[in-house]
């Protein structure tokens, strides 16, 4: 039973900056894809971010250059720091795992471990 905990969402100015942690297994963190999906009000859940286990990252093109994804191995945890965040950037924000990958991360179709969601507010 893979089980990821999202933190660190909150309610912010437009230009402001949040972390988002997920506390994740050892198994997850080590040897799955890892990424960051958002779902705004009335709209489909999306790729934010992913990292392959050996590192290698993929943005989705609205938040490339704001947005950094990262993990610590050793404590267990994935990031996600988002800085100058617009109002667009309004969303329920879910960590996810895909057992079946190990690269090429960024097709969201078959992850299948997800955590609660943590909401973020961004104002104008």
């Amino acid at each position: 039973q893979v089980q990821l905990r999202e933190s660190g969402g909150g309610s912010v100015q437009a230009g402001g900056s949040l972390r988002l942690s997920c506390a994740g297994s050892g198994a997850t963190i080590n040897s799955f894809c890892m990424g960051w999906f958002r779902q705004a009000p009335g709209k489909e859940r999306e790729v934010v971010a992913v990292i392959d286990v050996a590192g290698p990252t993929t943005y989705a093109n609205s938040v490339k250059g704001r947005f950094t994804i990262s993990k610590d191995n050793a404590k267990r945890t994935l990031y996600l720091q988002m800085d100058n965040l617009q109002p667009e950037d309004t969303a329920m924000y879910y960590c996810a795992a895909d057992s079946r990958r190990t690269h090429y991360c960024y097709s969201p179709f078959t992850y299948n471990y997800w955590g609660q969601g943590t909401q973020v507010t961004v104002s104008s």
